[in-house]
């Protein structure tokens, strides 16, 4: 009998710095940033307590570019992807773990209005041209999102 998984994540939070692109050899690009999801609860005397998470958030080819164009510190973001971790190494031959959220797709939910001439436009003039856009698989999830 075939055994039956799911791996999916949906995140909405804040970046907490401009992506890290790297260009590979042979022409792949990936993006790493870090998010912030942030829960908000009162403890039993009323007093407001905020938890923060931070996550790792890879993106590969056209999702990476995309990051690189139009991502930025501060941004809230909706990631959509699986939880992938690796092992490695470190220099004390101790193994270590880290545990990252490959995206899938990207939603812009809130970005700088003033500075990123994003918010608000089609995705034809905000993500480039119409070959562009299906390249990188670019779509509206609403008037003042875009999606990758």
């Amino acid at each position: 009998m075939a055994s039956v998984g799911i791996n999916k994540v949906i995140l909405a939070g804040n970046l907490g710095k401009d992506p890290e692109v790297r260009h590979l050899e042979g022409g792949a690009v990936v993006a790493n940033f870090p998010l912030a999801t942030t829960e908000t609860y009162k403890d039993k005397n009323g007093n407001k307590i905020e938890q923060t998470e931070w996550h790792n958030i890879v993106l590969w080819r056209a999702q990476a570019e995309y990051a690189e164009k139009f991502l930025k510190k501060g941004f809230t973001i909706l990631v959509e992807g699986k939880l992938k971790t690796r092992t490695w190494e470190d220099k004390d031959k101790n193994k270590r773990y880290t545990t990252e959220v490959y995206g899938d797709s990207i939603t812009i939910l809130i970005g700088n209005r003033r500075e990123d001439g994003i918010i608000g436009q089609s995705n034809a003039s905000a993500a480039g041209n119409s070959s562009d856009n299906a390249s990188a698989n670019h779509s509206s999830a609403a008037s003042d999102d875009l999606q990758v």
